[in-house]
């Protein structure tokens, strides 16, 4: 089983460490040990949805995330499925919890209205992150967080940065969405047809 030491490492590391080990070659299992919440989320998520049944393990201040490969007919089945019919990307980026500057209650505004009316998009609004500041909306006590259950509810993928909550420490209170990292933000964006900055 390979192992792996991601303890100490910021976002991405943890999770780049991961990815690098599964594509060096053919890693029927791994261990990978981290030290914080959103690095256990990540890599856990990581190793999910590249085919391996994860269990997490907590040993005083490490998590010890194990990573089996599933089974190769159980592999072939998933690829069997038939694809979606392709439609037009659109990510929406928030590093900020209000639109502008000069005052900041009519930016909390904006960006309340801007959350809401961004269901006009319809089905192209595939992806919406929250980064830096922006990961404020998605925790309780945010105007805008019945709006966003609601588009989660409804099918849509919300990211929200795992270092930028941590930093702010605001990881407990994070109420929607998935707790991401940078790996996952720059795969969307090189999926996404259109990326819109706010």
């Amino acid at each position: 089983m390979k192992e792996i030491d991601a303890r100490g490492l910021a976002c991405p590391g943890p999770v780049l460490q991961t990815k690098a080990a599964i594509d060096d070659k053919d890693v029927l299992a791994l261990c990978v040990m981290v030290d914080n919440e959103a690095a256990k989320q990540n890599v856990s998520r990581f190793l999910e949805s590249n085919h391996y049944h994860t269990v997490i393990k907590e040993d005083d201040d490490t998590f010890v995330i194990t990573g089996k490969l599933k089974q190769l007919s159980l592999l072939n089945e998933e690829k069997a499925l038939p694809e979606k019919s392709e439609e037009k990307k659109i990510m929406v980026m928030c590093a900020t919890d209000r639109i502008g500057v000069g005052d900041d209650e009519l930016g909390l505004k904006l960006m309340t209205s801007f959350i809401k009316t961004l269901k006009e998009i319809s089905s192209e609004l595939w992806r919406l992150v929250f980064v830096n500041n922006g990961v404020k909306l998605a925790i309780e006590g945010s105007e805008v967080l019945p709006t966003l259950q609601d588009y989660d509810k409804n099918g849509l993928h919300i990211l929200v940065c795992g270092t930028c909550l941590t930093h702010f420490g605001l990881l407990e209170k994070k109420c929607v969405g998935e707790t991401t990292n940078m790996l996952d933000i720059v795969t969307a964006m090189q999926l996404a047809d259109k990326v819109i900055n706010i």
